[in-house]
């Protein structure tokens, strides 16, 4: 069993009555019972099961046409692109015989920042010209075959085929003019082929997705990839019969299918979420008001924004005045401060709290006084727990909905891997839950930190959907003939799906 993560309440002795008022007025406010928990899961299970059918809902739960877990046996080598925000990552993975194991090459390139807003030419062309560097640079007077690529490409896109994907819109400071609303293989490829770079775009996926398939492909016992960083999200394998908008596909039921769910969106119509004012208001001035909902509540972007704002509010409360001798000028800038801020205050070690005095006079130019330092410990908690046992209401959600009582969750993200506590809050919000027995000495669903989705994740599903090409099996794929060109699949395959 996991030990109940540390809480410094019940050290408030010298905290006075105004005070000691509001902190427990925020903990009425942020923290979720069992019972809560529950209704939240089981509505989420509904909303994850209402995203399959045609008619849809607030969760995307968006097919990727990955068809297949790894076995732990790929070989090969695959070339990676993760194209993030700040940087452009280029991987060279060879999977070898041994089971569960690979080799990584890799190198980072910055992302100019004129790149952002200038043409898709200047882009994609970029891009290419970062893949050219790194083939002269690992491969200098090799002769190369058709490698391989499989592209992270973690912006929302829809995709009717895995080595084609049409942007929806850009976020992370991008705003490429002439992207939006059109695929994105196309133009690259075609960067591709005018520097006559031996590469074959094989698969397109989401960060997510790719999770899954890294973690799985280490540990038999993975169902689940899960981010919490950032953003949030989940990625899960779906039989096609449990799937109503593919129907039309007519594919046997029991095919897998991996479903990016894109859970950000749950509870947009507001039903089950327990949001407090501080949701409300960054909810508002958001760029998307009514969008995201459950994202805004979870994901390291937004946490350090709630704290902000709650105590920006009890700065300005007649009946419990707080930093009345500090300038507050910085806390009123808004996103001034994101999840590490927390992770620094709740990694605190001394009982005076001088590591979160340092930290508000160093970042706010805030000279706390003890109490007040009380309270800012306390509310990184409660933020901080209530986004590891929301977080823990959508694995148990698809947990539910799959009848899985027992499985590993491969997760990667910042707050999962640095947040302090967040795994022991979550196992503890996933105990609640599900009712597992007191006396049970391991978690049933277990989260484990996953391997690189966006580059081993990547490869290896670059490596299942070739695979299936070979095999005939060509749903989903665009172009299957023109995938297998100059690869090392046989002529024989080739010309049976050619046929």
């Amino acid at each position: 069993m996991p030990r109940k993560p540390p809480s410094r309440k019940g050290s408030f002795a010298d905290v006075p009555k105004d005070l000691m008022q509001q902190i427990e007025r925020l903990e009425e406010l942020f923290t979720i019972p069992t019972e809560d928990l529950k209704k939240i899961s089981a509505h989420f299970a509904s909303e994850l099961q209402k995203g399959l059918t045609e008619e849809g809902g607030d969760i995307p739960m968006i097919p990727t046409w990955c068809m297949s877990m790894p076995t732990g046996y790929e070989q090969g080598t695959y070339l990676a692109i993760d194209m993030g925000g700040t940087n452009l990552r280029i991987c060279e993975i060879i999977l070898p015989e041994e089971k569960g194991e690979f080799d990584i090459i890799q190198s980072k390139y910055r992302m100019p920042e004129e790149l952002k807003t200038g043409s898709a030419d200047e882009l994609w062309g970029y891009v290419a010209d970062c893949l050219q560097q790194f083939i002269e640079y690992h491969h200098e007077d090799e002769e190369l075959d058709q490698v391989p690529l499989g592209f992270t490409f973690s912006y929302p896109a829809t995709q009717d085929y895995i080595n084609h994907g049409v942007l929806q819109r850009w976020t992370k400071g991008f705003d490429v003019d002439g992207v939006e609303g059109k695929d994105v293989v196309e133009p690259f490829e075609a960067a591709l082929k005018e520097r006559g770079l031996p590469i074959k775009l094989t698969a397109l996926i989401n960060d997510t997705t790719g999770t899954l398939i890294a973690s799985a492909y280490t540990d038999d016992l993975c169902r689940i990839g899960c981010i919490f960083g950032t953003g949030c999200n989940a990625a899960y394998m779906e039989k096609m019969g449990n799937i109503p908008k593919l129907a039309h596909m007519k594919l046997d039921p029991e095919t897998p299918m991996a479903i990016n769910c894109e859970w950000g969106a749950f509870d947009n119509e507001h039903k089950v979420l327990p949001r407090t004012p501080y949701d409300i208001i960054i909810d508002k001035e958001s760029p998307r008001p009514g969008q995201q909902t459950f994202e805004k509540m979870v994901a390291g972007l937004y946490l350090g924004e709630i704290f902000r704002l709650v105590l920006l509010d009890l700065h300005g409360n007649p009946d419990c005045k707080i930093f009345e001798n500090s300038d507050v000028a910085k806390l009123k800038k808004a996103y001034t401060l994101d999840s590490s801020f927390l992770s620094a205050i709740e990694e605190d070690p001394f009982e005076n709290l001088v590591d979160t005095h340092l930290l508000l006079l160093n970042t706010l130019d805030i000279d706390a006084t003890k109490p007040e330092l009380e309270l800012c410990r306390r509310l990184a908690e409660l933020i901080g727990t209530r986004a590891a046992r929301l977080g823990a209401c959508g694995v148990a959600a698809i947990c539910k909905k799959m009848d899985w009582s027992s499985c590993h969750v491969g997760a990667d993200g910042s707050v999962f891997n640095k947040y302090p506590h967040y795994k022991a809050r979550w196992s503890q919000a996933m105990r609640e839950i599900l009712d597992w027995k007191k006396e049970q000495r391991k978690d049933p669903i277990e989260i484990r930190a996953a391997e690189d989705g966006s580059g081993v994740g990547a490869a290896l599903i670059a490596a299942l959907t070739l695979k299936r090409v070979q095999e005939g099996n060509t749903a989903g794929i665009r172009d299957p003939h023109a995938m297998l060109q100059g690869t090392k699949a046989s002529d024989e395959k080739s010309k049976e799906v050619e046929d």
